[in-house]
């Protein structure tokens, strides 16, 4: 059986591009993936919560904590958005990840800090944690793992292709 040419299209930089995400926000997000990658992180890419919001990013370590990184690619990108304190309900430590232009003043104290670019990341400054209660971990890790292996059947099947 011969493969469709679309299953051998390239794989995304980002994951499921909606025209939100800035060629400033995809630059982010590939060097903190770098980044966390190196580490031994997984990461996923605009994750839909339960709330109905979409985290940036949703990284797990290896000791099954749960990361997001909220990408925020202008001081207006920040401005803007009030929505991020209510992504600490679903993870155990959350980050904001900027490139160097940001002004790094205006960015929440009690949040880990990433400044990236398009080849890495670095952590500037680490955030402070609060463990998910164990219904909730297993709800995100559920949600991680369903959501990773729809999109790996998606690069494998398009035609097949569920939404998020």
């Amino acid at each position: 059986m011969a493969l469709r040419d679309e299953a051998l299209a390239p794989l995304p930089e980002f994951g499921p591009l909606d025209g939100r995400q800035s060629s400033n926000a995809l630059a982010i997000a590939k060097g903190v993936r770098r980044m966390l990658r190196a580490q031994g992180w997984s990461t996923l890419t605009e994750v839909s919560l339960a709330s109905g919001r979409r985290a940036d990013l949703v990284a797990l370590d290896g000791a099954s904590a749960i990361h997001i990184i909220e990408i925020k690619s202008s001081v207006a990108d920040f401005r803007a958005d009030q929505k991020w304190p209510a992504y600490r309900d679903y993870c155990d430590a959350l980050y904001f990840a900027v490139t160097q232009d940001m002004p790094l003043e205006i960015m929440p104290q009690d949040a880990g800090l990433i400044l990236a670019d398009a080849y890495g990341a670095q952590i500037m400054r680490e955030p402070p944690l609060h463990p998910l209660a164990p219904a909730r971990r297993r709800a995100m890790l559920l949600r991680y793992a369903q959501l990773a292996a729809d999109r790996l059947h998606d690069l494998a099947d398009p035609q097949a292709r569920m939404t998020d």
